[in-house]
């Protein structure tokens, strides 16, 4: 969203393609309020709020923008629609409107009625190419007649916002229906607004642009703006976990796995529903997920008749910019890790994945299909291929496909070509689809479907409705999915369904809860009134071993070796940490260092040079290893807990960077082992009677995040080990 008129008049106009003067006058709102204070009136007044709060260079930006209390309402229903005015500024648009579909060929029937327009789309034709298909008479003949009646390339802001459900996508290619649906249960919601907030996250402004229209003698003009009030209404009603009994799910895998095998399919995404009574308002669990879930397109929209949408989906459904037509096939889906070590763990994982690889290629291959229709021979290219996206709970590849649309050819020709996209049916689509309408226990509704903003100046900004809540009547309902191929594993399909909903399900579950802290980790304060003497053997990771204790609560203070008399004296440490460092421990004279520490009887904690100081000072040997490991991880096991490995895993990886090691074979005698690599080197030693241990690894290495084992070993070196010698309150 950029800040395109910022430099405009108080008041501008301009005429669109169908004659229709617009006046548009720019109010300031609040940057920091603007967006919360909407999500909040969307409780009881219709409208939506649009967002992204997700960045992806190339791809996604920040912005936000939303509508309240718009004058007219477009629904429908199968081939009817209905076009409403919900207020008395919507009159004159209402009959702007009918002046514009006055004679429109794919028009059965048009009636005024009660405030608004009831029109019946007539049934199709013979389609003569494929490639005409988009242009068949169905509700989006009307869409276009509307769009292009108020185009104009004056205003990149004013346009239709709200949702397009699942079934409309059988206006464009039909399936038979199997599953009964609910009259009640709309197809289309497009709002057309008279205010629009604007908010340009990277100018730190917000505002709202007021519009009045006039055409033929009617206008807005004069008439005041009025609250639309269609207020949540939550229900005592308590509804089933799910539409799938648990294996249901992974029972169906089996059967699709029987259609892959005889090439009816290639893959297929169906679902299933997950249920939560919601017992929070709307608004609440909208900003819980938006907090909890950053997106690309997060949205919440109040449609009216006690139906709400909220979501946070990752996929951009079809974006078009000028003739410039994108979309960003999501397929390859794994769990984060519980930190950023295991996160890279989880990416390898997911690029190495043939399965998942072949996922997203047959996603892709489809989406180019579907652009092929109606873009300009050779246009239509690959401009991003398995990149990662990282959201709450998972890790995606996703493919960037481009391509221009030819001549005679618009947004909504774009739109309909990739009805539905392939990450939410399948390949073929068409019997993909058909399976889904066959095998899933409910319709879609909403779910697989867009939502969005079909813009007055051609353009097009719509996101796959994925990881959306559809409550209604105070019932929330969540559908997940999983893309089955030959190859899924049946149980595993069906869980990755519950991981995909968990998010949506804690958001409403969590959504009376205040946001939880995501700030840096708070280290429990072991350390709290301890001093710690860190000696640096001129090392490169020094620092960053000081800021872990000093994450304990402790005093550290870091003095360059040879460590005077005074540093301990003045000082008057806790712990005594040798630090890591280049060359042996005679290059420091460390054995200098820990004859002051023993005379004073200081705990201490060697760390990779410092372990092998104190294999020396204490009698030991050294080697050499035959190949250096410098910036390697290695998998440690560990044999005694000790002060320094307790509580933590006995197999852990741990970031090295040594060439000399202690010889096992020469130990002195008061050292135990306390872990090893798998070939044998010493990784882990404590002294059987004094409070001395050292480690041959780095915790302080980003190879050591995993687990958060690094920092857990730091506070068990404050905690435990220190608890061992001289504490702080003995002394004083």
């Amino acid at each position: 969203m950029t800040a395109h008129i910022a430099a405009a008049a108080p008041v501008d106009a301009y005429v669109t393609a169908g004659g229709v003067r617009v006046a548009r006058r720019q109010e300031p709102a609040d940057y920091r309020t603007a967006i919360d204070r909407m999500t909040d009136d969307l409780d009881t007044r219709l409208g939506a709020v649009l967002s992204s709060n997700y960045e992806y260079p190339g791809r996604y930006t920040r912005w936000d923008t939303g509508i309240i209390d718009p004058p007219v309402m477009i629904s429908a229903r199968k081939r009817q629609m209905r076009i409403e005015a919900l207020n008395a500024r919507g009159a004159p648009l209402v009959a702007m409107i009918e002046t514009a579909l006055a004679g429109h060929p794919h028009i059965e029937t048009l009636n005024r009625a009660d405030g608004g327009l009831d029109i019946a789309i007539i049934a199709p034709g013979e389609i003569l190419t494929e490639e005409d298909r988009s242009r068949n008479p169905s509700v989006f003949s009307v869409l276009r007649a509307i769009v292009s009646h108020f185009s104009s390339d004056e205003d990149e802001d004013l346009a239709l916002f709200g949702a397009f459900g699942y079934d409309i996508a059988f206006q464009f290619d039909p399936v038979e229906e199997k599953l009964p649906r609910d009259p009640a249960q709309r197809d289309l919601v497009l709002f057309l607004p008279d205010q629009i907030l604007v908010v340009d996250n990277h100018a730190a402004r917000a505002w709202v642009d007021c519009y009045e229209f006039s055409a033929g003698g009617l206008t807005t003009e004069g008439i005041a703006r009025e609250q639309t009030p269609a207020p949540f209404a939550p229900t005592e009603t308590v509804p089933p976990r799910s539409d799938h009994e648990p294996g249901e799910y992974a029972r169906l895998v089996d059967r699709a796995k029987q259609r892959f095998a005889c090439g009816d399919l290639f893959e297929v995404v169906p679902g299933q529903m997950f249920y939560e009574r919601v017992e929070s308002k709307p608004s609440a669990i909208a900003r819980r997920l938006k907090t909890t879930n950053p997106a690309p397109y997060s949205f919440f929209m109040n449609l009216g008749q006690n139906e709400f949408l909220v979501g946070a989906s990752p996929e951009m459904f079809v974006r078009v910019t000028g003739r410039r037509i994108e979309t960003c096939p999501i397929s390859g889906t794994i769990a984060r890790g519980t930190d950023a070590i295991s996160d890279s763990e989880q990416i390898l994982k997911l690029l190495n994945s043939k399965k998942d690889e072949s996922e997203l290629t047959m996603c892709s291959d489809v989406d180019r299909n579907d652009k092929s229709r109606v873009c300009e021979p050779g246009s239509v290219r690959v401009i991003g291929r398995r990149q990662i996206e990282m959201y709450s709970r998972l890790i995606h590849t996703v493919d960037h496909v481009e391509g221009r649309l030819r001549a005679g050819m618009d947004a909504f020709d774009g739109f309909l070509s990739h009805a539905w996209a392939v990450t939410v049916t399948g390949a073929p689509k068409l019997w993909a689809m058909r399976f889904i309408e066959q095998h899933e226990k409910s319709p879609r509704a909403w779910y697989g479907g867009a939502i969005g903003m079909v813009k007055f100046n051609g353009d097009m900004n719509t996101g796959l409705t994925l990881r959306t809540i559809q409550i209604r009547d105070g019932i929330a309902a969540v559908r997940a999915g999983a893309t089955l191929l030959f190859d899924s594993d049946p149980d595993a399909e069906e869980a990755e369904t519950e991981l995909k909903a968990s998010a949506m399900l804690a958001a409403i579950r969590e959504s009376g809860r205040s946001n939880a802290d995501t700030g840096p980790r708070e280290a429990r304060q072991v350390g709290d009134g301890m001093r710690i003497l860190l000696v640096d053997h001129e090392d490169s990771f020094v620092h960053t071993l000081a800021n872990y204790f000093r994450q304990t609560g402790a005093d550290v203070r870091t003095v360059r070796a040879p460590v005077p008399d005074t540093a301990f004296d003045d000082f008057s440490p806790d712990l005594v940490v040798l630090s890591p460092g280049p060359g042996k421990p005679k290059d420091f004279d460390c054995k200098a260092t820990i004859r002051k520490a023993r005379a004073r009887d200081l705990p201490m904690f060697g760390v990779c040079l410092g372990l092998q100081a104190l294999t020396e000072a204490y009698g030991g040997s050294l080697r050499q290893l035959g190949y250096p490991m410098h910036g390697k991880p290695s998998r440690i096991r560990v044999h005694e807990p000790g002060a320094v490995f307790a509580d933590l895993p006995r197999e852990i990886v741990v970031g090295r960077y040594h060439s000399i090691f202690a010889d096992p074979s020469r130990l002195p005698e008061d050292f135990t082992v306390t872990a090893e690599t798998e070939d044998g080197i010493v990784m882990g030693i404590e002294h059987r009677s004094e409070p001395v241990a050292a480690v041959q690894f780095h915790p302080e290495s980003i190879m050591t995040l995993g687990g958060d084992a690094g920092m857990k070993m730091i506070e068990n070196v404050v905690g435990r080990l220190v608890g061992r010698g001289r504490t702080a309150e003995t002394r004083r």
